[in-house]
């Protein structure tokens, strides 16, 4: 794998936004998102990166986009540098891999979670209320069960610090009914059209986020597409329910962490080749098990 990126610079271009791990730059009507090694834990980014992580986030994503665009457009213009604009030419060896040129769309500012199976933020609620975002589940699941069949349960988009789960009634007074059902019923069909094709290569997909936008007034799949950044991935073989379960992320990251005596804010400590190399090994064993 390459060396560690933690940070890029494109002399000459603007520089949108920098994200936990996403750098963002426009380019005329387009953005240009480069995705960095980066990585946080408990909302706070750690000083060392994990080397490949971009490339591997980029790879998958662009993976998931072209095997869903039967079902709504993304917002993807090219990812092969040859074809960017002339200024960034000069960045190739950069951007190789790991970056995608896509359109500028206006996005809507909402998390859309579909879950298939019980876990994290999800169980915490359940175990409360018996409901997920509103939704009435059956009694006694256990933690990592499979649920009778995949909800749409969205979240508010926050900036910065923890998102926050809401009801689809919230959802639709937000954005409107038609606009809040459509995404519900592409959301649904993107995680069974994915969750088929996983289980095919021995993964479970427990459940993904995804963000939509839009473009000239059309309705578009953007950011980032069932990557470990945005999904919890499982082996079929080591699956087993009433437990939590060995995730394909940066889980390896956080149970570390917890070991320390570390209050959970910035600056965050540096993590050990051992435990780099780890997460390293664990990102790019999910980008080859889905694509090859």
């Amino acid at each position: 794998m390459s060396e560690v990126v933690l940070e890029t610079n494109l002399g000459g271009v603007n520089l949108l936004k920098r994200g936990k791990v996403r750098d963002v730059y426009e380019i005329d009507e387009k953005l240009l998102i480069v995705a960095t090694d980066r990585i946080s834990a408990f909302d706070v980014i750690l000083p060392n990166g994990i080397p490949g992580k971009g490339e591997v986030l980029t790879q998958i994503s662009l993976f998931w986009f072209d095997k869903t665009k039967d079902i709504i457009q993304n917002h993807i213009i090219t990812a092969d540098i040859n074809e960017y604009p002339p200024q960034l030419k000069q960045y190739i060896k950069l951007l190789q891999k790991r970056s995608m040129l896509v359109k500028k769309t206006e996005p809507i500012l909402i998390e859309c979670i579909v879950r298939g199976y019980i876990s994290g933020s999800g169980w915490i609620e359940y175990k409360q209320t018996g409901k997920i975002c509103g939704i009435e589940l059956p009694k006694n699941l256990k933690e990592s069960q499979k649920l009778p069949e995949p909800i749409f349960t969205p979240s508010t988009k926050a900036e910065s610090g923890h998102d926050q789960n809401i009801t689809f009634e919230q959802m639709y007074n937000m954005i409107g009914n038609d606009i809040a059902s459509q995404i519900k019923d592409i959301s649904l069909k993107i995680y069974d059209k994915a969750s088929q094709y996983a289980l095919e290569k021995g993964i479970i997909i427990a459940d993904t986020k995804m963000e939509f936008g839009f473009y000239n007034g059309k309705l578009m799949l953007i950011d980032e597409l069932l990557t470990p950044d945005s999904s919890r991935f499982w082996l079929v073989e080591t699956y087993k329910e009433g437990q939590p379960q060995d995730s394909f992320d940066k889980q390896i990251v956080r149970d570390y962490l917890l070991t320390l005596d570390w209050n959970k804010t910035y600056p965050g400590p540096v993590l050990p080749d051992s435990i780099v190399e780890k997460t390293a090994k664990r990102y790019k064993e999910i980008l080859e098990m889905l694509t090859l």
